[in-house]
């Protein structure tokens, strides 16, 4: 008896982007500017821009002669019309910033890539899957706060370059499980 079962889950730091949503895959070779950023800010937000990333998953298994198989595809992307700017009150620093919280959900694609690999699952692994997505994604979502709160939202200089440095280091870590 064959099996397929396809779940799509995509979840990012704002309401989820639908389908006809464009999106940027990260690419280690080119970093966002500020062309990419197309939303529209609300202009009674304190923040001077946002960026909108996140980590599209989907997998599939089969069960076949009892052993079970299964694809799966993880993505790190960027949201260019949920993501925004105030054009006077931005410097390429702020850009960094925003940078640096694209490369927190490239990191945890990686984890998630990581934790799918050597995961040994069951021959119903829907839960299991699941479970795992939700909780790489509740820590990506973590990270994202806690790199806002120590930098005080890039305020914080020193501590913004030893985040950018920590992130650097944890993507050069986790590098064999990046997109080919």
């Amino acid at each position: 008896m064959k099996i397929l079962v396809t779940l799509i889950l995509a979840l990012c730091m704002a309401p989820l982007p639908s389908t006809s949503t464009i999106k940027m895959q990260w690419d280690e070779d080119r970093k966002l500017t500020w062309a990419d950023f197309k939303g529209t800010p609300d202009a009674g937000d304190s923040f001077v821009a946002s960026t909108n990333s996140g980590i599209s998953f989907s997998f599939s298994y089969k069960v076949k002669s009892g052993k079970m198989t299964m694809d799966y595809d993880v993505q790190c992307n960027f949201y260019p019309e949920l993501s925004w700017y105030k054009p006077d009150l931005v410097t390429d620093y702020i850009l960094k910033h925003e940078q640096t919280h694209f490369d927190i959900s490239e990191l945890y694609a990686r984890k998630l890539r990581k934790a799918m690999e050597e995961t040994s699952f069951s021959n119903n692994p829907k839960e299991e899957v699941n479970a795992l997505y939700q909780k790489n994604e509740t820590a990506r979502q973590q990270m994202q706060t806690k790199f806002d709160f120590d930098t005080d939202h890039s305020k914080n200089e020193p501590v913004e370059i030893q985040w950018r440095r920590f992130v650097a280091k944890e993507l050069k870590k986790y590098e064999r499980w990046k997109l080919q």
